[in-house]
């Protein structure tokens, strides 16, 4: 179970003992201290944790009902005792930090558990209203701090508490008559309205409650005018939307006889708004206007009674009635979902109280939105955009009404024709679509009906519905929608019972099953299929709705389905689906032939798999191969039809037969391939991949030895799309069966894949399918390997893919090297799993790959999981557990073959069931280090974490750098020849560095890794043994010779760093001292400064037994940055003199 309380489900209030000691040390706090800032930060996090807690039980927060008083009532006197004593002591300071941090604990709350809650828990006593109106008055309190949000509203939800207590206000005035109290609380109230936080919440509550005493009767008659010409006088719709929330308020709470006589103005009011274009404009403030008149309708209408009962239908309704509910309508079709969705809440209220009748003829206006814009559509697909509000909106107010049972029998079978409808509403416009919502909606009504009407007056419809229901939860594009359909499906089977096959097909289409949009189209379809209630109902609307969708990949998945759903009756619905894809591939439209071309593709595939003959097959292949010749050939080769030509050249991969090969120009497709040749050359990958496909079919039946010359002479010198398609294809030619063509096309792909060819130098992805077409070629033609390749080819290859693992190539793009790399990682993986599993049919195994070739593939993909980039390090993780798991080649003594020191590689890497991540670098490089005790791969993997700790990316470099130099201080200074030690590994970045001085790629990281381990200690034991002080001097010598022809200022910068930390060892300080000045008088000033300061903080930070003080000065005082170079020089040699004075 999830500890964080995530997504958990509580039983009780667990942490509610740390939560009490948490707020009491909080509340302890005296308001009046002004915490110093590290006490500040201590009580932030106390009420960020008790905030974090809170927020834990959101779900849940009625579990913190038996706690509440004893909680909230401290929060809530600390903040009474500091209004009492800020208004009995106006001199009193009070820490405005604190005081907000207890409001904000106090507002945490009322955010948990809401406002109507907490605030029974406030004092209310009449002698507070002095309190908290004279706080809320005083300009000298903190409530005035623009910070204060929470005191100021936590105060306003309090005197909307005192306002509702039965006494008279005017025994508060000073003045008899004046209602100076009254006046007061209002214009508090009225000054909160125009803000735009919860201030606006807290104040539109207490002035509603205000409103409602009868002792502001008077009051509310005036607001409501001030009302009229506040709105239209001002553009500003904060004030407006607070105006209106204090009116929904009143409306929903007051007294009918207070309503009646604001009913005009009320009315007025929302009239007025309407003609203010610009606050109209604003959504809230038209959800607020429709609120406001549904509630003036509730409240003038009788309460609700039993449904068609005497009372009920004889009640007179009043003409205001209809005048809300054409205004409601109106709101039904508006452009924003929060007012359509207040609307038909608002639609179903006042039906629910109206005459049978009265509310019948509603429904009845309510379904007659829908046909606003159906009368011109001759489908629904046809209609408008601007539909989705009205639909949306009218679905709303169906579910509404349904669900409050005011659907009759009558109507029922008209509004489930128009659902029918808005299960499918989808629009397309531009690169999308619309309609989701009315989707939904719809689902919602359906739900709403199985819980309200009696399922005998459902029965009749119930199998129709059905078979839409579960259509929308197995093939809708959102996940939201399947799932509110299978919920609908399943109040439907649980209700009432009527659904063919209920519980069944409700276990293939729960929650879970239709939440994977691929789950639902390839697994759950196919099992509801097996019912014939469902199957053609299915069937049908995969091919007239998915198959023309116009996501692409809703109708690659709709075919795959049909193929599922065909092999349940591949006789009865196979012809069906070619006789309608062929429809489909007479369409002027391209979606509709992509969705044709995938149908017969996936029904080739099924009939392929289920022919009884090969002569059975061959026909089907041939009868399907012909529907191509339906698409206009200038439609296959459009410049910008590259899904339907990877389509086609997909159905043409899955029906090329032999016959039609041999046809020639006389074949069903005369111009086939011109289709395959266009997509080989095409730009886009999916087209070349579909097309490289295609040749590899038809290379199983015929010897394309002519075409692969030809292609292999055409794609070379072609652009770089054309390029990129030469690996592709070459890697899927079955050579096997045809090895004519194997030579010519394995010299191409070593030409190709050379580092620096002179055609691919710049096409590094046409180098990478170059390096990937390598292992596909071996798994094709390993069955008869020796007959196909000699050894030396073969050693040809596998030296192709160790050298691409040192291909680092970089552009504008970044490390795209690193995509040769990945590839050749997985192919000298691939290569050796297929050698190996093959061991036994191949006579030469030890010619193929001896195993030194074997160890150095393992040593290279050691190495790329180690190194800097995340997706490399996981790639070369994935393959390396691939290697460890493979079981040894079955040949005489396989044991070469064994990885050295497999056990320790099995327990860092392979030992634990849990799922492990390379790219995380917390979890890889602490076990990685530790490869280094095995000396095969001591060099590889010490490269490769040098170039790791280079990296500029925190995630990686701190994680090397804390490994590596936990993995130095745990080495001996020296020891036996056979064991690592510091010396050694020193020596070895040294050479590694020395053999590389050319490149600061190389040189940077090594000068990094000292920099590293000499910042953490990590080399002290050199300091002690005689080789090690020649390794450090060695070190000194590197870094210090030849700095002024550099020219790389981070190369000179960590040389730099190198000298001064080495001032740390005795017996390299006087070394160090005589090279500082290459570096203070440098000749870029940034080297300079640099240098000057990070040796003033090492003669800080070391214990060098000698007076510094002049030379601390020095450093601080001379302007190293200086144009006056010999001065600079001058100050860098009395630097050392300095120094060596002291010696």
């Amino acid at each position: 179970m999830d500890e964080s309380g995530e997504g958990r489900l509580f039983a009780r209030f667990e942490k509610y003992a740390e939560f009490a000691d948490i707020q009491r040390s909080l509340l302890a706090l005296d308001l009046t201290v002004v915490p110093t800032a590290e006490e500040s930060k201590e009580e932030a996090v106390k009420l960020q944790k008790l905030s974090n807690i809170l927020d834990e039980y959101q779900e849940q927060s009625y579990l913190l009902d038996p706690y509440l008083e004893g909680l909230v009532v401290p929060v809530v006197d600390s903040l009474k005792s500091h209004a009492h004593a800020s208004i009995s002591h106006p001199s009193t300071i009070f820490s405005s930090e604190r005081v907000q941090r207890v409001a904000l604990l106090l507002y945490r709350y009322i955010k948990c558990r809401g406002y109507k809650t907490i605030i029974r828990f406030y004092p209310h006593e009449i002698a507070d209203l002095s309190i908290a109106l004279n706080y809320m008055q005083n300009a000298n309190t903190l409530v005035v701090e623009v910070n204060q949000w929470a005191l100021r509203y936590t105060f306003l939800l309090w005197l909307s508490l005192i306002c509702m207590l039965p006494f008279d206000l005017a025994q508060f005035d000073e003045v008899e008559g004046g209602n100076q109290t009254a006046l007061s609380i209002e214009h508090i109230g009225k000054g909160f309205l125009s803000n735009a936080g919860l201030e606006r919440e807290g104040a539109a509550i207490m002035l509603s409650r205000l409103y409602m005493r009868k002792d502001t009767l008077t009051i509310f008659h005036l607001y409501l005018s001030w009302c009229k010409d506040t709105i239209r006088e001002s553009k500003d719709p904060f004030t407006v939307i607070g105006l209106l929330q204090v009116l929904c308020e009143v409306l929903k709470s007051g007294s009918v006889g207070q309503v009646e006589v604001a009913l005009p103005d009320v009315l007025d009011i929302a009239a007025t708004l309407e003609g203010e274009s610009t606050l109209y404009a604003n959504t809230v403030v038209r959800k607020y206007k429709t609120k406001l008149v549904s509630r003036v309708a509730l409240r003038i209408l009788p309460a609700r009674s039993a449904r068609g009962t005497d009372s009920q239908d004889d009640i007179d309704v009043p003409d205001s009635i209809e005048i809300v509910l054409e205004q409601l309508f109106q709101s039904l079709q508006d452009k924003d979902t929060v007012v359509r969705w207040s609307a038909a809440k608002g639609i179903a209220r006042i039906s629910d109280r109206l005459p049978t009748d009265f509310a019948d003829q509603v429904l009845d206006t309510i379904m007659g939105l829908f046909s606003i814009h159906s009368v011109a559509a001759a489908r629904i697909y046809d209609l408008p955009a601007i539909a989705e509000s009205t639909w949306h909106g009218s679905s709303l107010a169906c579910a509404e009404m349904a669900r409050r049972g005011l659907v009759s029998s009558e109507r029922l079978p008209e509004l489930l024709n128009w659902l029918s409808k808005a299960l499918y509403f989808d629009l397309r416009k531009g690169a999308h679509s619309i309609g989701s919502s009315v989707r939904d909606a719809a689902a919602y009504v359906i739900w709403a009906l199985a819980r309200s009407k009696n399922p005998s007056e459902l029965a009749p419809h119930a199998e129709k519905l059905a078979r839409q229901l579960v259509t929308v939860s197995l093939y809708d594009r959102e996940i939201h929608i399947r799932r509110a359909a299978s919920a609908a499906f399943q109040e439907h089977v649980g209700r009432t019972g009527l659904f063919p096959h209920g519980i069944d097909v409700l276990r293939k289409t729960d929650f879970y099953a239709v939440g994977i949009r691929r789950n639902a189209f390839l697994v759950a379809a196919p099992q509801v299929a097996e019912h014939p209630e469902y199957r053609r109902y299915l069937f049908d609307h995969l091919l007239d709705v998915p198959l023309r969708h116009w996501d692409a990949n809703m109708r690659q998945l709709a075919s795959q389905s049909l193929r599922l759903i065909c092999l349940l009756d591949l006789s009865g619905l196979g012809p069906q689906v070619c006789s309608r894809a062929a429809k489909l591939l007479e369409s002027p439209d391209n979606t509709d032939i992509h969705g044709g071309l995938l149908a017969l593709t996936e029904l080739s595939i099924a009939c392929r798999d289920r022919a009884s003959s090969e002569v059975e097959r061959e026909q089907q292949m041939r009868d399907i191969f012909k529907y191509l010749a339906i698409v206009p050939h200038a439609v296959l080769v459009g410049s910008r039809n590259e899904i339907v030509t990877a389509a086609a050249c997909q159905l043409i991969a899955s029906t090329m037969t032999l016959a039609e090969i041999s046809m020639g120009p006389n074949t069903s497709v005369p111009k086939w391939r011109q289709v395959v040749d266009f997509g080989l050359k095409h730009r886009r990958v999916p087209v070349q991949e579909a097309a490289a496909m295609a040749m590899a079919s038809i290379s199983k039946l015929v010897d394309c030895f002519t075409t692969v010359t030809r292609l292999i002479r055409e794609l070379s010198s072609g652009s770089f799309s054309s390029q990129q398609s030469l690996g592709r294809v070459l890697g899927v030619i079955d050579y096997d069966s045809f090895p004519k063509c194997l030579p010519d096309s394995i010299s191409c792909l070593l030409e190709c894949a050379r580092p620096s060819p002179k055609a691919f130098s710049a096409n590094i992805e046409a180098r990478r399918n170059c390096y990937i077409a390598i292992p596909q070629i071996i798994q094709n033609i390993v069955p008869h390997l020796d007959d196909r390749v000699s050894p030396e080819v073969f050693a040809s290859l596998f030296d192709a893919l160790l050298c691409g693992l040192e291909d680092y190539t970089i552009d504008e793009r970044g490390d795209v090297g690193s995509w040769i790399r990945m590839a050749c990682v997985r192919g000298l993986t691939s290569v050796s799993e297929i050698l190996f599993s093959n061991a036994k049919t191949i006579i030469h195994f030890d010619d193929y790959l001896p195993p030194l070739k074997y160890h150095l593939a393992v040593i290279g993909i050691l190495k790329q999981g180690v190194e800097r980039l995340d997706n490399v390090r996981q790639d070369a993780g994935e393959c390396i557990l691939r290697l460890l798991r493979l079981p040894l080649p079955d040949v005489n003594d396989a044991g070469r073959w064994q990885l050295p020191s497999c056990g320790l590689l099995m327990e860092l890497f392979a030992s634990g069931t849990e799922t492990v991540s390379w790219s995380d670098g917390h979890w890889l490089f602490p076990r990685a280090v530790r490869l280094l005790e095995i000396a095969e791969y001591r060099q590889p993997i010490l490269k490769g974490l040098v170039i790791s700790l280079g990296s500029k990316t925190d995630s990686i470099h701190r994680p090397v750098s804390t490994s590596l130099s936990a993995y130095a201080r745990s080495l001996p200074a020296s020891g036996p020849t056979d064991a690592y030690d510091l010396v050694t590994f020193a020596n070895d970045l040294i050479k590694y560095a020395k053999a590389n001085l050319g490149s600061n790629n190389i040189v940077v990281p090594v000068l990094q890794t000292f920099n590293v381990l000499l910042e953490a200690g990590a080399l002290k034991k050199l300091s002690s043994d005689n080789s090690g002080i020649k390794s450090l001097d060695s070190l000194h010598l590197m870094a210090s010779q030849h700095v002024d022809r550099l020219k790389s200022v981070q190369r000179i910068h960590e040389s730099m760093k190198i000298v001064i930390n080495l001032l740390a060892f005795d017996v390299m300080f006087e070394r160090c001292i005589t090279s500082l000045p290459s570096f203070l008088a440098h000749r870029f000033p940034t080297i300079r400064s640099d240098a000057a300061e990070l040796l003033y903080l090492k003669i800080q930070s070391l214990d060098l037994n000698r007076d510094t003080e002049e030379v601390e000065e020095l450093l601080l005082e001379t302007e190293w940055t200086s144009s006056d170079v010999e001065a600079v020089r001058q100050h860098a040699q009395h630097v050392v003199e300095l120094f060596k004075g002291e010696i």
